[in-house]
């Protein structure tokens, strides 16, 4: 579904992505690890459009979006949910959703998801009138990843979903990613809890100063020797264990 080719990304001089190769299937969730600073919201924000690659090649169902405007991109189905969700603070659950549409000219369909996502995720309902940027952290990550899912995106892109979030909150973020990809929602998955970003994900791929240095599956990832001593820590406790 998304392949990356030898992309490489810059922020002025700074050379953020360094011939960065890397593929998703569909059905997929497959996560990026790495410490901060090592290239992961780049190449996110290289996929969707917000940082264009200087080289290299960006594919997203057999076709070449490298060059493609944001807005664009989201047109083709992918969807990105930003670090810190960047939600429009002073408007209200429902005008941040209807802001995800923003692409769509079903409007009858549009009100239909409106109203199925207030049926899956009540806490809208609750909020539905409510200026965002008043929502706890969880909530707002609730909406925004909804915000994102309105577009209808086949490809989802989540970075750090869980950040700053009470272990109870991160267990529920984690199950929204597993119904979504049970409901055929195709993941690339960003999250400072390694481990529990590596329980959810197929496959993950290790970044490390814009480079990968490790991939493979997520079982291979969490038993790797270097990946236990750089990203898991000692002593760690899964988030949905009680």
């Amino acid at each position: 579904m998304l392949r990356l080719k030898s992309v490489h990304t810059y922020y002025g001089k700074i050379h953020a992505l360094k011939g960065v190769s890397l593929h998703v299937n569909r059905g997929e969730i497959v996560t990026l690890i790495g410490a901060n600073g090592a290239g992961k919201t780049t190449l996110l924000r290289t996929v969707s459009g917000l940082t264009p690659a200087a080289r290299g090649n960006v594919d997203y169902n057999g076709q070449n979006i490298t060059r493609m405007q944001a807005e664009e991109i989201v047109r083709c189905g992918i969807s990105h949910v930003p670090e810190g969700r960047k939600l429009f603070a002073t408007l209200s659950v429902r005008d941040n959703l209807e802001m995800g549409a923003f692409v769509r000219r079903d409007r009858g369909e549009v009100r239909g998801d409106l109203r199925e996502f207030r049926r899956k995720f009540p806490i809208l309902s609750e909020r539905w009138h409510q200026m965002a940027g008043t929502l706890s952290g969880g909530e707002q990550q609730i909406v925004a990843i909804t915000r994102a899912l309105m577009a209808r995106p086949e490809l989802l892109i989540l970075d750090e979903p869980s950040m700053g979030l009470s272990p109870v909150l991160v267990k529920e973020i984690f199950k929204i990613i597993r119904r979504l990809r049970e409901e055929g929602t195709t993941i690339l998955l960003i999250e400072q809890n390694a481990r529990a970003a590596l329980h959810a994900a197929d496959r993950g791929y290790v970044l490390e100063t814009g480079r990968i240095i490790l991939q493979g599956t997520s079982q291979m990832l969490l038993e790797h020797n270097e990946v236990k001593r750089a990203y898991l820590g000692k002593g760690y406790r899964e988030v949905w264990e009680e």
